[in-house]
């Protein structure tokens, strides 16, 4: 029952109905019960007035007759079948009428057969119910005042319970017929409404596996069209995760065909070569394409990494001591093109990332700040913390900033400078155009944001990489510093 919509919704409905019917009825027979008992103490009430009215001898007569209520219900038509009243037991009702000192003047005989001839009479004027004969009975005792007379009657208690049961099934009756009516009706009306979602399934199973375009299955109620609006966003984002999936292959293929071919020319140069010297230039060469290659395939495996949302260890680290390490391990390519690297680093910053993915970052900074740095020129490392108006330790930031002299990057580049493989028109170093796409990738990974400006003086490029600040817990900052 779990797996399916329809039946669910179904047994909830129908399960609904049914308890508000039962409910209902469960009340209704209360009522019925209370107005039928307040409507045979009325009738009861009536009889005995109207015996009190009578004379001996008519008491007398009626005492040998038969009282049937039902005839007295109808007006006495004489020949009216008993199947009709609401009844189907006997309702004779039973009298006896005494005079002031106690003795009876008129009763009606069955009362001898029930030993209630000599019942005594109840204190006050009122009804009650007594056992007669192993019977229960409705009784009404009268005492007339002017006539010194008591009237007492007795009436079967089943009139009620026979009045109150024919209400009850009276009831009950339409609605046990309109139940299954009514299933069938909610089961046809709950498939309808739910024919969206079948359409929908069809639509999307029938759909090749290389047609990516959005779902169109017309005019969707309310309901469904939140499941088919978030399908058809995953398909868009589909399509260009395999669009996007698709440039990057062509243009990894590319760029590794450029250095396997140099390769493969440097080494039949090499074969073909007999001077020893232009042999060994041109295996140098070759180990050079090489490690042009195995660079740009580590870059390509990082960039796998972070487009599939790898999961990576973190920990609070100061990016300061990353762009230290970095610069020391970049020092001997800066002394060649005789740059000067300054570096200022605020040592109380922290961010909370992966320590090896920010050396890779600080490390792809400072290569292209040197690989498209000018001769004799400058850079400079900035690490600040960023503090929030509020003091507020949660908004803070840290700042990371790489600035160049070179030759720079024209402003309609610059918003390209984050795509995969793209160069700036130019640019005569040598590179495979991933550097930068890596540090914009290694930042979001991490929550931070990367935006491009000119370098010093007004020359150049620079690179700020803006990180959320680690904010220590409570019991963290109330520990003593070391």
């Amino acid at each position: 029952m779990g797996a399916s919509i329809r039946r669910r919704l179904m047994l909830l409905v129908l399960g609904s109905i049914a308890l508000v019917w039962a409910i209902a009825l469960a009340s209704s027979y209360r009522q019925a019960t209370r107005e039928v008992a307040e409507w045979e103490e009325a009738r009861l009430t009536e009889l005995a007035q109207m015996l009190a009215l009578l004379d001996q001898s008519n008491l007398a007569t009626l005492a040998n007759a038969r009282i049937d209520v039902r005839e007295e219900e109808r007006g006495g038509e004489t020949g009216a079948n008993n199947s009709d009243d609401d009844d189907s037991l006997p309702r004779d009702a039973l009298f006896q009428v005494r005079a002031r000192n106690g003795q009876v003047i008129a009763g009606s005989p069955p009362l001898h057969a029930l030993n209630a001839w000599d019942l005594p009479l109840p204190p006050l004027t009122g009804a009650q119910d007594v056992m007669l004969g192993g019977q229960i009975y409705h009784s009404f005792t009268l005492r007339d005042t002017a006539l010194g007379h008591t009237v007492r009657v007795f009436e079967p208690a089943n009139t009620r319970s026979d009045l109150v049961s024919g209400v009850a099934s009276g009831i009950a009756r339409p609605a046990l017929i309109a139940l299954p009516v009514l299933a069938l009706l909610v089961w046809s009306s709950i498939g309808w409404s739910l024919a969206p979602l079948r359409t929908l399934s069809e639509a999307i199973r029938s759909r090749d596996i290389n047609r990516l375009e959005p779902v169109d299955i017309g005019r969707a109620p309310t309901e469904v069209r939140p499941l088919v609006d978030a399908i058809n966003l995953l398909l868009s984002r589909l399509l260009h995760s395999l669009e996007r999936e698709r440039a990057f292959t062509a243009d990894a293929a590319h760029e590794l065909k450029t250095p396997l071919a140099a390769i493969k020319v440097q080494a039949q140069v090499a074969l073909a070569e007999p001077d020893a010297a232009r042999q060994r230039l041109a295996m140098e060469r070759v180990v050079q394409g090489v490690d042009r290659s195995a660079r740009l395939a580590e870059q390509l495996l990082l960039l796998a990494r972070l487009d599939m949302h790898e999961k990576m260890s973190t920990a609070p680290l100061a990016p300061g001591a990353a762009a230290k390490s970095a610069l020391l391990a970049n020092a001997g390519n800066a002394q060649q093109k005789n740059i000067r690297v300054t570096l200022n680093c605020d040592m109380r910053a922290e961010i909370d990332a992966e320590p090896v993915l920010i050396g890779i970052l600080f490390d792809n900074l400072l290569d292209n700040a040197i690989k498209y740095g000018s001769e004799g020129g400058s850079i400079e490392v900035a690490v600040q913390r960023l503090e929030n108006p509020e003091k507020d330790p949660a908004h803070e930031r840290v700042l990371v900033s790489v600035r160049d002299d070179g030759p720079g990057v024209e402003p309609a580049d610059l918003a390209r400078l984050a795509n995969r493989f793209f160069r700036a028109t130019g640019n005569q170093a040598t590179g495979s155009g991933l550097g930068l796409s890596i540090v914009v990738r290694i930042a979001e990974h991490f929550g931070g944001s990367v935006h491009f400006d000119s370098g010093l003086g007004k020359r150049g490029l620079t690179v700020e990489v803006s990180f959320p600040a680690y904010a220590a817990a409570p019991d963290e900052r109330l520990q003593p510093a070391a």
